[in-house]
């Protein structure tokens, strides 16, 4: 008889599961290979699977089993691809953006005419919220994947919970908001919205703790107990000399939330931890897998000491760090010997349609709503769901300052800098100027470009494009672009020694006293012969951008950005055959 292993919050055999969903990524032409796999401690499992032929596509599973690790890999795997998150970022290149749909069968593009919002997009209660000071313009709703506005708004439909009511959401405000939040695929429809809300609650509640530098309860050692493989990989980490915090996160029974707080005594750093599901122990396994989900016992050691300044702790930057990889930092507040609640010993462990009852339920109570887009098209159930004000990554108002579609604006001028002239570069520089981007920006991911690595484009910032265009220009200011160079901590001393040497031949080519011909010798001793004789053509005007390619936006030449793409066919091919 074949084995079969069920597990809480499943409701199917992680036998089955694995299998259908790897025949079914076959099916659909990728090609997945398990990349790595960690087992630090004894029942905490994780593994990093990815596409063979595009490493960018990738997905991290966590599990107290192999299985359970893999099967939490995959289905990660199938929400990312469902809800097109491996793209998310990125320019999906002139054939994409032009064909009848670019992200859904269903979505529906809004003309932009002036300043005015178009009908029929979100509604008031949604503009309210992601709007609340009117400073929102069209052209800021655009998504940053299809080009720059020329096609419209681009959104697409969403559930509201409450009243089955159908609401279009701009593709821009998700991906500036929700990132990756809220998404979620599995055996079942209301299995996956379990994972997905529990997923919710757990950010929610984690920024909440932390902002407010909230004391949790300890979890008694007899509650503990009944959990017997995760003592063991508790006291598995103990005997490795890390001090363990467990913890009731759920702020006295009102949410599934669990936390475990890692201290490391070598350096008086901490790492909290938090899972969340209906099931207590569930939601308890999740935060210590979680707590180890792509680590190895010697990579514990790159976190920060907690500290009593709350400001610096509650900050947007610093939950982002939480959202990213937990490397935030935490409060003082956060360790106090009385908690700020009492131990609750609950749990909410049901059948998943009482599960997802009972979790959107609480999430109604709180006077939230929740809307939700369902993903078939995969054979393998998928959804996502925004919760607004609840599920929120980044604040609203990210979509004014820190939008991710401004890099599109400058895409295609980047992509063909040597096809330009003097008016079209300094268009370019007076253009970043008024927007009053950060300098230190890196170029690729500002204009959506999955960048080759070991190329100039996998490495430059704005501060070293503006450099390039002063120097293109012949402008005296690029001797001051050029020292910003030299400042950057992140440039390898090949680069170094380029800047220098340009810094030197610039300085020679601005005074009339000095040549070249009398400094050449010991500047190639000094930088190399291959810098000076590069030097002397880009200072000159006759390299222009160097070491740059630019094919424009065709993309031609970018084999990791190419890759991804073909992966994006492959998705899209599923959407037209298999659409329902």
């Amino acid at each position: 008889m074949t084995e079969q292993t069920f597990i809480k919050g499943k409701d199917s055999d992680l036998e089955t599961s694995i299998a259908t969903m790897q025949a079914k990524l076959k099916s659909f032409g990728f090609d997945i290979e398990e990349a790595s796999w960690l087992n630090p401690v004894s029942n905490v499992y994780s593994v990093h699977i990815r596409d063979k032929t595009c490493p960018l596509m990738f997905t991290n599973g966590k599990g107290s089993s192999e299985k359970a690790c893999l099967a939490s890999a995959l289905g990660e795997y199938f929400e990312r691809l469902s809800c097109n998150y491996f793209f998310a970022d990125f320019y999906l290149g002139e054939h994409h953006s032009n064909s009848e749909f670019v992200h859904y069968p269903h979505e529906r593009w809004f003309d932009i005419d002036g300043d005015e919002m178009p009908e029929g997009l979100m509604d008031e209660s949604l503009w309210k919220y992601f709007d609340p000071e009117n400073e929102l313009t069209p052209d800021m709703l655009f998504d940053t994947n299809s080009g720059d506005g020329e096609r419209g708004i681009c959104a697409v439909p969403y559930q509201r919970l409450r009243d089955g009511e159908i609401r279009y959401i701009p593709v821009n405000v998700i991906g500036n908001i929700y990132v990756s939040n809220g998404m979620s695929a599995g055996n079942t429809q209301n299995e996956a919205r379990v994972q997905g809300l529990s997923e919710v609650f757990e950010r929610y509640v984690k920024n909440k703790i932390i902002a407010e530098g909230l004391c949790l309860p300890e979890v008694p050692d007899e509650v503990l107990n009944r959990f017997p493989k995760i003592q063991q990989a508790l006291q598995e980490l103990r005997d490795h000399g890390y001090h363990l915090r467990v913890a009731d996160a759920s702020l006295g029974g009102q949410f599934p939330v669990m936390s475990v707080t890692l201290i490391n005594p070598k350096d008086g750093s901490v790492f909290a931890s938090f899972g969340a599901h209906p099931s207590f122990e569930v939601a308890l396994e999740r935060t210590v897998t979680e707590l180890l989900q792509g680590r190895g016992l010697d990579q514990l050691d790159v976190f920060h000491p907690p500290t009593f300044d709350l400001d610096e702790v509650a900050s947007p930057a610093n939950l982002e760090m939480h959202f990213i990889d937990s490397s935030g930092y935490i409060s003082n507040d956060f360790f106090r010997e009385t908690p700020d609640f009492d131990f609750v010993d609950w749990d909410f462990d049901d059948a998943t349609a009482d599960e997802f009852k009972f979790l959107s339920d609480t999430i109604h109570n709180l006077g939230f709503d929740i809307y939700i887009a369902d993903y078939n098209h995969l054979d393998v159930y998928a959804c996502r769901i925004l919760v607004p004000g609840m599920s929120d990554i980044y604040p609203v108002d990210e979509l004014v300052w820190e939008n991710n579609n401004e890099g599109a604006l400058f895409r295609e001028d980047f992509l063909t800098l040597k096809d330009g002239d003097a008016e079209q570069w300094q268009d370019i520089l007076d253009r970043l100027d008024e927007g009053g981007y950060n300098d230190q920006t890196p170029v690729a991911p500002f204009i959506g470009l999955a960048a080759d690595p070991g190329t100039l484009w996998a490495e430059i910032r704005l501060g070293e494009l503006k450099a390039m265009l002063y120097l293109a220009l012949e402008d005296e200011e690029a001797i001051d672009w050029i020292d910003w160079c030299l400042a950057l901590d992140q440039a390898s001393e090949k680069t170094i020694l380029h800047y220098r040497c340009l810094k030197a031949l610039l300085e020679i080519k601005w005074d009339d006293e000095r040549d070249y011909a009398e400094y050449t010798k010991g500047l190639a001793l000094m930088y190399g012969q291959q810098n000076v004789d590069d030097g002397i053509q880009i200072v000159e005007g006759k390299k222009l951008f160097h070491n740059l390619h630019c094919p424009g936006l065709s993309l031609e030449g970018f084999e990791r950005h190419n890759a991804l793409l073909a992966g994006y066919e492959k998705l899209q091919h599923a959407k037209r055959t298999n659409w329902k």
